[in-house]
This record gives C-alpha cells, sequence and structure tokens, in this order.
C-alpha cells in the first residue's frame, strides 16, 4: 500500500465534500429561501414594531413639551400681572392725594420707557439680540399699539359712565368676540365645554350686576368700542407674532418704543404732563424708584403677554386675563385691606368655574388630538 503524505491527507480531507442528490440541493435551496423570507418578515416586524414605540415616545415627549410650555406661558403672565396690577395699586394708593390730578397715561408711558431702556441694556451686554429700529417693521407692529391704545382710551371713558359690575359684564363679553375672531382667523376649533364656561361667566357677571346697573347710552357704545378695541388687540398681536420676523425680546423693544410714541402726545394733550410738573410732592427718589420698578414689572408682562398669547392663543390669553382677577383680589384683600363685597363673591365663585370648564375643555381638547 501507498503511503501518503502528511499534506496529500490533508489535502484529501479538505477535498471530501458530502454528496447530495439534485432533490436534496433543490429542497435545501427552498429551505434556506423559505428561511430567509421568514427572517426578513420578522426583521421588518421587528423594525415596524420599533418605530411605532418610537413615535408614541416621541409624541408622548412632545406633548409633554408642549404641555410643559403652555402651563408654564400661563403661570408667568399670571404672575406678571398680578404684580403689575398689585404694583399699581401700590403707586395709586400712596400718592394719589400728593397728585394734582389723574396721570394714569403718563404712568403708562414711564413704564414703557423703563422696558425700553431694560431691553436695550440686556441687548448692549450681549444676552439678548435684535433689529435694530426700523421703519419698515414699526408699520407692521403698529396696529398692536393702536388697539392697545384705543383699549386704554375706551376703558377709561367706559368707566366714567358705567358701573364696575356692568364693565365686568362686557369684559366678559369681549372674551366671546375673541374667541370668534380666533375662530374666523385663526381656524381655532370652540368646543361645547368652551360655549358653557362663557355662558357661565358671563351669567355670572350678570348675575353680580344685577343690582347695580348704571350705565347710559353714551356709557354702552364706549363699552362696545372698548369689546372691539380689545380682541382687536388680543388677535392683532396673535398675527403680529406670527408675521413679524422679531424675537419676544424684539417685539417688546418695538412694542414700549411705540407705546412711548403714541401715548406721550395723549398726555400732553389730556394735562398729564403738566399735573406731575406741578405735583412736587411726587419729585422724589423713592416716586421714581418705585415707578422704575413698576416698569421691570411691565418688561417682564411684556414678554409674558406676547409669549402667551404665542403659545396658546388669544381666547386662552383673554380668559386667563379675566381669572386672574381672582388672586388679585385675595392679595388686595391682604395687603390693601381691600373689603370683598357678596357681588364680589359671586364673581370669583362664577370665574373659577368659568376658568376650570375651560381649562377641562382645552385638557380634553389637546388628548383627542
Amino acid at each position: 500500500m501507498a503511503k501518503t503524505t502528511p499534506d496529500e491527507q490533508t489535502k484529501k480531507v479538505g477535498q471530501a465534500e458530502p454528496r447530495m442528490s439534485k432533490d436534496g440541493d433543490i429542497e435545501l435551496g427552498q429551505s434556506l429561501l423559505n428561511h430567509g423570507h421568514n427572517t426578513s418578515s420578522m426583521v421588518e416586524i421587528a423594525v415596524s414594531a420599533d418605530e411605532n414605540r418610537y413615535r408614541q415616545q416621541e409624541d408622548t415627549s412632545k406633548t409633554k413639551g408642549d404641555f410643559s410650555r403652555v402651563a408654564s406661558s400661563i403661570l408667568i403672565y399670571t404672575f406678571c400681572s398680578v404684580a403689575m396690577v398689585l404694583t399699581n395699586k401700590s403707586l395709586a394708593s400712596s400718592y394719589k392725594e400728593k397728585t394734582n390730578g389723574d396721570m394714569n397715561i403718563l404712568l403708562v408711558v414711564f413704564q414703557a420707557i423703563v422696558a425700553v431702556v431694560c431691553v436695550e441694556i440686556c441687548k448692549r451686554v450681549g444676552i439678548v439680540d435684535y433689529p435694530s429700529f426700523d421703519i419698515a417693521t414699526a408699520k407692521q407692529w403698529a396696529p398692536v399699539n393702536i388697539f392697545f391704545c384705543l383699549m386704554l382710551f375706551t376703558g377709561m371713558a367706559s368707566l366714567q359712565h358705567n358701573s364696575v359690575p356692568m364693565v365686568t359684564v362686557f369684559k366678559n363679553i369681549s372674551n366671546i368676540i375673541t374667541s370668534i375672531g380666533d375662530l374666523v382667523f385663526f381656524g381655532t376649533t370652540i368646543e361645547m365645554l368652551v360655549v358653557i364656561a362663557f355662558a357661565v361667566m358671563l351669567g355670572g357677571a350678570c348675575a353680580a350686576a344685577v343690582n347695580d346697573v348704571e350705565c347710559t347710552v353714551v356709557g354702552i357704545l364706549w363699552m362696545v368700542a372698548n369689546c372691539l378695541s380689545t380682541s382687536g388687540y388680543v388677535l392683532y398681536m396673535k398675527h403680529a407674532t406670527q408675521t413679524v420676523k422679531l424675537s419676544k425680546f424684539g417685539m417688546v423693544f418695538y412694542n414700549n418704543v411705540l407705546c412711548t410714541a403714541f401715548l406721550f402726545p395723549a398726555a400732553l394733550f389730556f394735562g398729564e404732563v403738566s399735573t406731575f410738573l406741578s405735583s412736587t410732592q411726587v419729585h422724589t427718589f423713592e416716586y421714581f424708584v418705585k415707578n422704575s420698578f413698576a416698569g421691570l414689572v411691565g418688561f417682564f408682562l411684556n414678554f409674558a403677554s406676547l409669549n402667551c398669547v404665542s403659545q396658546t392663543g388669544p381666547t386662552t390669553y383673554a380668559i386667563v386675563g379675566s381669572v386672574n382677577k381672582i388672586p388679585t383680589t385675595f392679595i388686595g384683600f391682604l395687603i390693601f385691606d381691600e373689603t370683598i363685597t357678596p357681588q364680589t363673591w359671586t364673581f370669583i365663585t362664577v370665574a373659577m368655574m368659568g376658568g376650570f370648564l375651560y381649562s377641562y375643555a382645552k385638557i380634553m381638547s389637546s388628548r383627542k388630538k
């Protein structure tokens, strides 16, 4: 017998392959194909399931993120709004007897100037950035301030001709007008619970005013003008935040510059500048500091208002503004010893009910989406 070398044995072992019939080859091929197909399907299903889980997690996180942004914008606006009202009340109660007349418009002008100074300082130190003043941009933003001035003037005029409860009734009507405008101009849906919330708030305001109906034809006309200008202010602010290419701080800058430009001539016309110059008792450093603090609060309120409108919408912004009167009333009772009348308790109860209904409607609506 011939001997084989180790290399030849290795070669033979490497060449030795199992034999398989033709049918066996076909069978093996089909098995491999079927196995490959099933594996591919399983992989596709697994990938699809992972994608669905990822999308659900992404949607959930997005919803949570949207909710947190909306909630924070409302809370910040509420805090700034209440702080602004209380600060102005403190100024009014401290210096009302020391002035020879009203200076409401001039106070707004002073606070607007402080807000401009604050936002400019933030820009100079590099905290925020926005373009320098531009006439074209100012024209785009001007309607917001025009509506604001109209709202301010018609509100003061309506208080001269109507009782406070009647003004409250019309304020609730302006919320309804804002909601209708929100539907017409921005396509926002109005849920049935929202309608019920409006009805509750309006009905409660009417019930609170039933024993104190003081109004004239002129007063009603002023209130109608105030409702339209208030709704126009909120609705156009939403439009401006969507169309004017500015950061929120840029919007605060233009808002207060134009506010000063529009209201200072009005303060001159109504004699408020002369009133301030003749009231020497308010020419103190303390009064300057308090007004500066009010302007600083106004600066944050400007930013909070713009942010709240852009994050929520005109209707929610208007409702939050109405409900803000509840904490303002309680804090005013604690700090300024203001009496809470039965009418005020009625308003608080109804406003809380309407606010809760509106909040519940919005939460249910967001869940459906």
